[in-house]
């Protein structure tokens, strides 16, 4: 039989004093408790070798010291979330921010607004820093949670009492297809895998970039296995184009593979660029050219903010990030090369 176990009543009981009393020693608030009361709970509670809830031990402290990192686990993960190379050099990056400022980082991916709200009281957190949700999240938590949190990465329209650390996704864009540009490509391509918000703006500066009439768009599957038949499907089409641009590494990556199995060389057939310059940008072959964001330093102004929201202090709602191109092996033309 499983031993039942010791609650604050029972050793309240036990030693004929009040629950509040106990609860007070636990923690730490010990300001009216007698020297002598105190050592007969503390005895008492080592002896029934009491284990105190920690969720109850943070809400009745003042601060948890506590950093929430709450992600969002969308379908395009396929169960991966927290695999995924994005997510998992940010996560790198908050860690080491929130571990220099003395706090403690706790993980969830979720895609419920109520699990994210129930998850911040539970643990009585400081702050919260979300990933990868859109506008519409974003204002329903602020409408319904009294704990701060920065938007890290997602679509976010300006609103009081948010922070949203962005970075310059249109200009990204624009340096990609500027490149392709003046490396004499005549069709180029853009792949994701929706046509509205982030995605949206890099396409947008792409075209900018590039040229509007010659820049197309190829809107793709979320799931790996319906994106790869896709591809199949298109071959005739992905072939018609000398450079695409994809509006992740991850994407990135996954066309390349793709188009090695079929022949396919990169950069000598075809330049492929992705966005966020990654780490494994550099280890695979041929390396990635992509749009870098500095994560150290969106991490660092993250906590930053939030800092500034916990405070009360006043903030801007957006902060917005430079990006910058980095050239490497899989766009390495010559003019020469492309056929009109």
């Amino acid at each position: 039989m499983e031993e039942k176990r010791i609650t604050i009543n029972d050793i309240a009981q036990e030693l004929g004093l009040s629950c509040a009393t106990v609860s007070n020693v636990l923690h730490g608030k010990t300001s009216k408790v007698s020297d002598r009361t105190l050592q007969r709970v503390q005895a008492l509670l080592e002896e029934r070798q009491y284990v105190p809830s920690m969720a109850g031990i943070l809400l009745a402290q003042n601060s948890s010291r506590i950093i929430g990192i709450v992600i969002n686990d969308h379908e395009k993960y396929e169960s991966h979330t927290l695999e995924d190379i994005f997510i998992a050099a940010s996560l790198n990056h908050l860690s080491t921010e929130i571990e220099q400022s003395g706090q403690f980082m706790m993980v969830k991916k979720t895609r419920s607004m109520e699990e994210i709200i129930k998850f911040a009281s539970m643990w009585n957190l400081d702050g919260l820093v979300l990933i990868g949700f859109g506008s519409a999240d974003y204002m329903y938590l602020r409408n319904h949670m009294r704990i701060p949190f920065v938007v890290y990465d997602g679509y976010c329209d300006h609103a009081e009492r948010i922070c949203n650390i962005t970075i310059d996704n249109y200009h990204g864009g624009l340096q990609v297809g500027a490149y392709f540009r003046e490396q004499g490509h005549q069709r180029v391509l853009c792949i994701a895998d929706n046509e509205i918000c982030t995605d949206k703006d890099r396409y947008d500066g792409f075209r900018a970039g590039f040229g509007s009439d010659q820049a197309a768009f190829l809107l793709i599957p979320m799931k790996k296995t319906q994106r790869m038949a896709f591809y199949r499907e298109h071959l005739t089409l992905l072939r018609s184009f000398t450079a695409v641009f994809a509006v992740s590494d991850y994407y990135a990556f996954d066309l390349i593979h793709f188009l090695t199995q079929q022949g396919i060389s990169v950069p000598g057939d075809m330049a492929v660029a992705g966005f966020d310059d990654t780490p494994m940008c550099t280890l695979v072959s041929p390396t990635l050219t992509s749009v870098r964001q500095d994560v150290a330093l969106r991490a660092r102004i993250a906590l930053d903010a939030l800092r500034a929201l916990h405070e009360k202090k006043e903030r801007e709602t957006e902060i917005m990030l430079p990006v910058t191109l980095v050239k490497r092996e899989s766009t390495y033309w010559e003019s020469a090369q492309i056929s009109p």
